[in-house]
């Protein structure tokens, strides 16, 4: 009887010391991926191209050069951003009709992708239609550009209703959510900053969950693909 306890003490004692090595490991490599997001997230912004300020300007421009004219004032921004930052700063998509459905946080519009990059989008959203749902908590900083039509929020625990018109900008940050509607037919002009890939979930994920609507998300991942690509050729993550 002895030698059979002491056979399985001796069993046991390498399994307790495999275990320790094991989480010893995990635990390095969960501090190493800790500083290393860390420090990326302090120097991200040094590959920011636009400046939140300029881009409303920008929209409060086009609103007044073609008050709620939305085929009229997306050619002024796209040729307004052309003309300000040339090819070799940045990659432009001027390919105004390249429009793609999309479904996030339960709302349905569509998107025109102008710029994408790990650190930054600037899209034009929006639907005649009108449609609301949940914002979605993300890890970037979203400026959303009204240019026709309404959008209401609602940020509990406040009880009234936000209500952002043409030329005025609602800013989202990062960690924060809301419920929103695009009312009346909205269009937007929407910049994010910050780590972009870490939003792409929320932005796809309604396709293999609810609307099966992959000829749509073919189409967001080819033209952000290759947006990305051109950004990266230049330098522009």
């Amino acid at each position: 009887m002895t030698s059979k306890k002491s056979g399985n003490k001796a069993a046991q004692a390498p399994d307790a010391s495999a275990t320790l090595r094991k989480w010893a490991t995990r635990a390095v490599i969960a501090f190493v991926v800790y500083v290393t997001c860390s420090f990326l997230d302090r120097i991200k912004d040094r590959w920011y191209v636009f400046d939140p300020k300029a881009l409303h300007a920008l929209a409060q421009d086009a609103v007044k050069a073609h008050p709620d004219d939305i085929n009229a004032i997306i050619p002024y921004i796209v040729s307004n951003l052309t003309a300000e930052y040339p090819a070799s700063a940045i990659a432009l998509n001027t390919n105004s009709s390249e429009w793609v459905l999309n479904n996030a946080g339960g709302a349905m519009g569509a998107m025109y992708i102008i710029h994408a990059s790990i650190t930054e989008y600037l899209i034009i959203f929006g639907t005649p239609l009108g449609t609301e749902g949940h914002t979605g908590m993300h890890t970037a900083d979203d400026y959303f550009n009204i240019l026709v039509g309404e959008q209401w929020a609602f940020d509990p625990p406040k009880l009234e209703m936000e209500r952002y018109r043409p030329g005025e900008v609602h800013h989202l940050p990062r960690g924060h959510v809301k419920q929103y509607k695009m009312h009346e037919g909205c269009f937007a002009m929407e910049y994010a900053r910050g780590w972009i890939p870490l939003m792409l979930p929320f932005g796809l994920a309604d396709v293999f969950s609810s609307t099966l609507d992959y000829w749509s998300f073919y189409h967001t991942v080819r033209i952000t693909a290759r947006e990305n690509i051109r950004n990266l050729l230049i330098g522009k993550i």
